[in-house]
């Protein structure tokens, strides 16, 4: 099936992941928190090489939103610290794969010198042109549509542009993911089914897939069955529709 799938004309070509159950992982191993984190880390590497290999343009990870903040002082400062070292180990490998990494979210109140590894690993993967990998660190879906109104309000006051040349199109040039098509799945893990404040904009007609698998034991055969549902979809985009399609 695997090798179905590699050929298929079908294939979503944007996958975005809510990457959930890592702290719930590590409570039923009996581990610390940060534990389930480690091996979320390793779940994600894993999910990152699978869609390489299968051909997927963009790939997008929500690793840190805003609203984390509100955990514990040792839960998030091992996350930064998990998170900056990761992008140590793997900037090299990811450039050699030809792998285009986009960090999106607030600078606010990250360290200084995690700052300068996002930049770092943005410059340096910037002209590939390989599987488009985009990771949500403190972000969340609020506050991009916030920050793409200010750019906005932005070239409006500067006399850029009019009132009536802000249309979808306009917004989509302003945000986050700018430039980069929305995504055709989602999936989410745990088994919870909500969109906790992710790509609230780029999600609007995107198909939703929800497993009960904790993220960390997210493997090739849960990411075969998500796509494989998404093959089973009927994509619209509000029209009627008599026939099966397929949205590529």
């Amino acid at each position: 099936m695997w090798q179905e799938f590699k050929t298929s004309a079908n294939l979503p070509q944007h996958i975005a992941i809510i990457m959930d159950g890592n702290g719930r992982y590590a409570k039923e191993k009996g581990m610390p928190r940060i534990a389930g984190h480690t091996f979320g880390v390793a779940s994600a590497k894993e999910t990152i090489k699978n869609c390489y290999e299968l051909g997927i343009k963009q790939l997008s990870l929500f690793a840190f939103c805003i609203e984390n903040w509100n955990r514990s002082e040792e839960e998030v400062n091992a996350l930064m610290e998990l998170f900056s070292s990761h992008l140590d180990l793997e900037a090299d490998e990811l450039n050699k794969n030809n792998i285009k990494v986009k960090i999106i979210g607030s600078r606010f109140a990250i360290p200084s010198s995690l700052v300068n590894k996002i930049d770092y690993i943005e410059n340096l993967t910037k002209n590939n042109t390989g599987l488009g990998l985009n990771i949500a660190f403190n972000y969340s879906g609020k506050w991009d549509v916030i920050e793409t109104v200010k750019r906005i309000a932005e070239d409006y006051k500067n006399n850029l542009i009019s009132s009536q040349d802000i249309t979808e199109d306009l917004f989509d040039a302003h945000k986050s993911l700018r430039g980069i098509p929305p995504p055709d799945l989602l999936i989410r893990t745990s088994g919870e089914m909500r969109l906790s404040n992710y790509l609230l904009w780029d999600l609007a007609y995107t198909e939703l897939f929800f497993t009960k698998v904790y993220w960390p034991s997210f493997n090739k055969h849960d990411l075969i069955e998500a796509i494989s549902a998404y093959f089973d979809r009927e994509r619209r985009f509000g029209r009627e529709t008599t026939i099966k399609e397929q949205h590529v």
